[in-house]
């Protein structure tokens, strides 16, 4: 068997078999310069600021309300027709409630963010699919109709927040720091560790003297990712036509 995979075998991804994107190339560019125009044209006028450099996948699905929401540079966020993303800020007080998010981040689907005091988030933080981040109560223990006790929430940079995790009132994830899937988060977790469960606590420590590998290395040459992404995407596009992707649409077969 020649080491060359064949130019129909299906596409894998570390081992994985993907399902075959149909579309031609021309037509996967185009849908990738209109998810970027439509960030810019509704989603950047709703935003503080908004870096450069910054990929939105369905941005038509991420939701804002109120201000102010920052995102750094480099940020990438994913948002699907089932899982939307939602940052909202409701001030507790005038002048109180922001949203800032830092360079580098990765936002996955189904992630709320919700801030009435203020909630930052570092350079190079991932938050995963279905996390929700909140500063308030939203109501009183005995008064439900006041917005409750909110208190600042700060993620430090380089921190996970695990799939489906909630970070509470009040609450500092420290620098590295890693949060499990589905834990809730009521009290701080130091820098350089593993924390899980309900409520968290903290089952594991992180070596500091280890070398971490940030997603700002992903994008150190910018220019040259672009690149070589075109190229992959080129190369696993190659052979598509409208034709092919049109009949895909209309009478996929079996496997696709």
């Amino acid at each position: 068997m020649p080491d060359r995979a064949r130019h129909d075998d299906p596409p894998t991804f570390h081992g994985i078999v993907m399902i075959k994107d149909h579309r031609p190339y021309v037509i996967k560019k185009a849908y990738l310069k209109f998810q970027k125009f439509y960030a810019n044209h509704f989603l950047r006028p709703q935003l503080e600021t908004l870096g450069s450099g910054f990929t939105f996948m369905r941005p038509w699905h991420v939701e804002l309300f109120g201000a102010p929401i920052a995102i750094g540079n480099f940020a990438t966020v994913i948002a699907t027709p089932d899982k939307k993303i939602r940052l909202s800020v409701w001030p507790d007080r005038p002048g109180e409630g922001h949203i800032t998010i830092g360079n580098y981040c990765l936002v996955c689907p189904g992630v709320r963010i919700s801030s009435a005091a203020g909630i930052t988030v570092g350079d190079n933080c991932m938050i995963a699919n279905g996390a929700y981040i909140t500063d308030s109560d939203w109501h009183g223990i005995y008064n439900r109709l006041s917005f409750g006790n909110a208190q600042p929430v700060t993620i430090e940079k380089n921190a996970w927040i695990g799939d489906s995790a909630i970070i509470c009132k009040g609450v500092t994830i420290g620098e590295n720091s890693i949060v499990g899937a589905g834990a809730i988060v009521v009290d701080s977790v130091p820098a350089n560790c593993v924390a899980a469960g309900n409520p968290a606590r903290v089952v594991k420590q992180l070596d500091p003297a280890e070398t971490f590998t940030t997603r700002a290395e992903f994008f150190s040459d910018p220019a040259r990712l672009a690149r070589e992404f075109m190229a992959w995407e080129q190369a696993m596009l190659q052979g598509n036509t409208i034709f092919g992707w049109l009949r895909h649409l209309l009478f996929p077969a079996k496997g696709e």
